[in-house]
């Protein structure tokens, strides 16, 4: 009596049931999982200066991600695959959307930005307003109120958006692995690599909607709508601009809740590809064989969790795959997280701008590299140790490549008292000294040395503020404030000055140019190099462990490359500021400005350091699979005693899932 409600149930999901239509879904859940991230990560320092914390805090809130992804890629990856894996992912794309919204949430429970400044700017201020006075200080800057400071601790209103990246973590955890098993499992053997390219492909495009959505938004202000921008005193430039970061997130949050809809109506399983136009008692055949199967694993759902761990543990080349991902990895998060704030520090942009280039210059490389990798790939039909030697030599290039960045550099900026001298010369500082910020131009006028206000002089030198600056009259209001009278300003003109940070040179311009060019061939090699790569990591591992081998890679890397690394490399920035803000209660907050020559140090150094590293135990795959005696090479005979020599470790890396469609064993060991 059941059977033909079930065979309705089937029918009625036919324009479904296709592997190129799960294959649609989930590379739109890529997208969307890769918007969402790259939209974070664009806004890290948004989010930095508007909860006035440190750089080593924003890691820890970009790590929670991971730590949310820790709570289930294990139970996801094996039991995953038990279970409705299609409904499991839409459910995990709900998930994503409620987190994104979480992390917006601040914005509406917390009040209007209030950026740290000396001067007002409803301020009627004339011509006759003296700025450098005695009691200046009094006037213009509130005492601190420990009143205040408690508010703030308490409100620790940036653990929403922990909590909320952490849960959104949680959400993005079934779709790499149960994607990928899903389509390794239904799919031709020889077309698996060209669908993971356009699973690539997918989450690269993501990427450049985000970066574009976050260079919009940062161009915006945060209290958008609530406040009279005429009247604000900074600019994007500014280190203390907030853009509407939490736009972005709302956008994220619809996105991905939309996504999930078409996953809740695929099946369960579908017959291989390229069985699909077989007559309807095939199809049965199938549907029956898989309900089968996956009744016997429900019943022993543990029975084969310990032997399928000791099998990957003891699969070597598995094992040194994984090493290689975590070092690899961790060189590429340092540069994904922490990208946008080098280059606002080096090459003097803002975080829109920076954004933007990032997405013109570095996402359709990447899109380009990883469809074509999986188009050659497909064409070619790599052999495993070919992919490997393909991969390897890509990631060499790449490296190299990297290194060229060490001659694209720009100097500090020029700030009296942190890099530079009062006087004109320029003489470098290379630490901060606090009693260097006042000279003899500027003790009489009783300045604040703490708070970050910065004007820029027309001799080319920026100050921590006007009046250290020596400056005495002010005209005009907002953003188009000029002081005059300047006394530590030497130069031909009126010594005056404008708010914000002097420009930095067209040169530095050129050389950030050059640099997005070296990125667009650094990044299409690097993307070229992936899908071989990742070839290698499926081959090497039995079908029925592909899941859990995934799930158990996704995990390393979360804990030893996600949580971590943005935590330790963000405390490693945070030893380079020079100078760091102040919150109301007077307590430091955001950094305001970084010695730009440490910053690279650390931050290309480090990368490099780790990139390189990771070509040493790659160099150790190579050398394991050139022991093996790969078929079509040489003849059966000698192709059959050189596999019966291999360990039983060895065997399982080599071994590939059968498949119907191969009639003979040479030519399935010589596909991907």
């Amino acid at each position: 009596m059941g059977e033909p409600g079930k065979r309705v149930a089937t029918n009625g999901v036919t324009c479904f049931s296709k592997i190129k239509m799960f294959l649609l879904a989930l590379t739109m859940a890529y997208l969307s999982q890769a918007l969402s991230r790259n939209y974070m990560v664009s806004m890290l320092t948004q989010i930095e200066r508007r909860f006035n914390i440190p750089t080593s805090v924003v890691g820890f809130i970009n790590g929670s991600f991971e730590i949310g992804t820790l709570f289930l890629i294990i139970f996801v990856s094996y039991f995953g695959r038990k279970l409705h894996r299609p409904i499991m992912i839409g459910a995990g794309c709900v998930v994503t959307g409620l987190g994104c919204f979480l992390i917006s949430l601040p914005h509406f429970l917390m009040g209007r930005y209030e950026y740290e400044k000396m001067i007002s700017p409803l301020r009627n201020l004339s011509s006759n307003s003296l700025l450098c006075l005695g009691n200046r200080s009094q006037t213009l800057t509130p005492t601190p109120d420990p009143g205040d400071c408690e508010k703030e601790i308490k409100s620790l209103m940036w653990i929403y958006v922990m909590v909320g990246n952490l849960i959104r973590g949680i959400g993005e955890t079934p779709i790499i692995p149960l994607g990928i098993s899903y389509i390794e499992d239904f799919a031709k053997p020889e077309n698996s690599p060209l669908y993971i390219g356009i699973l690539e492909a997918g989450k690269i495009a993501g990427p450049f909607i985000g970066l574009l959505l976050a260079s919009f938004c940062a161009n915006i202000y945060v209290d958008i709508g609530s406040v009279n921008t005429d009247d604000l005193t900074i600019t994007p430039t500014d280190m203390r601009w907030v853009g509407a970061w939490w736009v972005g997130f709302l956008i994220c949050a619809g996105v991905n809740v939309l996504i999930s809809i078409p996953f809740f109506f695929l099946p369960k399983t579908l017959p291989r590809e390229g069985q699909e136009d077989n007559a309807d008692v095939t199809n049965s055949n199938e549907e029956e064989k898989h309900q089968g199967k996956a009744k016997k694993e429900k019943r022993g759902i543990t029975k084969d969790f310990l032997p399928f761990m000791k099998s990957l543990f003891c699969n070597r080349i598995y094992v040194l795959f994984v090493l290689v991902s975590v070092l690899h990895v961790s060189s590429l998060n340092t540069v994904f997280v922490f990208l946008p704030k080098y280059l606002e520090q080096q090459f003097g942009k803002s975080t829109a701008d920076i954004v933007f280039l990032m997405g013109i210059y570095r996402i359709p490389p990447a899109f380009f590299g990883y469809l074509i990798g999986g188009l050659v790939m497909k064409k070619f039909k790599f052999t495993v140790k070919k992919a490997a030697y393909v991969a390897f030599c890509l990631s060499l290039t790449e490296w190299l490549l990297f290194l060229l960045n060490f001659m694209l550099t720009c100097d500090n900026y020029p700030v009296a008292g942190l890099t530079t001298s009062y006087e004109h010369e320029r003489i470098q500082q290379p630490l901060y000294v606090e009693n260097k910020i006042l000279a003899n131009c500027n003790t009489r006028c009783n300045c604040l040395t703490k708070t970050w206000d910065p004007v820029c002089g027309d001799n080319g030198i920026a100050y921590m503020s006007a009046c250290l600056a020596g400056c005495e009259k002010s005209v005009g209001t907002g953003i188009n404030m000029v002081f005059q009278n300047c006394s530590c300003i030497q130069s031909s003109g009126n010594s005056s000055a404008v708010l914000g940070l002097c420009k930095k040179g067209p040169d530095c311009t050129i050389k950030l140019q050059y640099f997005f060019i070296r990125a667009v061939i650094g990044v299409f090699v690097h993307s070229l190099s992936a899908i071989p790569g990742y070839m290698v990591l499926l081959r090497c591992i039995k079908s029925e462990e592909k899941s859990l081998g995934v799930g158990l890679h996704t995990f390393f890397i979360r804990v030893f490359v996600g949580i971590p690394t943005p935590i330790y490399f963000g405390a490693l920035i945070d030893r380079t500021c020079l100078h760091w803000g102040t919150r109301k209660c007077g307590k430091p907050g955001a950094c305001r400005m970084y010695d730009i020559n440490n910053f690279r140090n650390i931050f290309l150094g480090f990368t490099a350091a780790l990139r390189g590293s990771s070509l040493i135990p790659a160099i150790f795959i190579l050398i394991l699979l050139r022991k093996f005696q790969l078929p079509g090479k040489t003849d059966s005979s000698r192709t059959e005693f050189a596999e019966m020599k291999l360990t039983e470790k060895e065997n399982e890396c080599m071994d590939v899932p059968r498949s119907s469609e191969f009639k003979n064993d040479r030519e399935l060991k010589t596909r991907l």
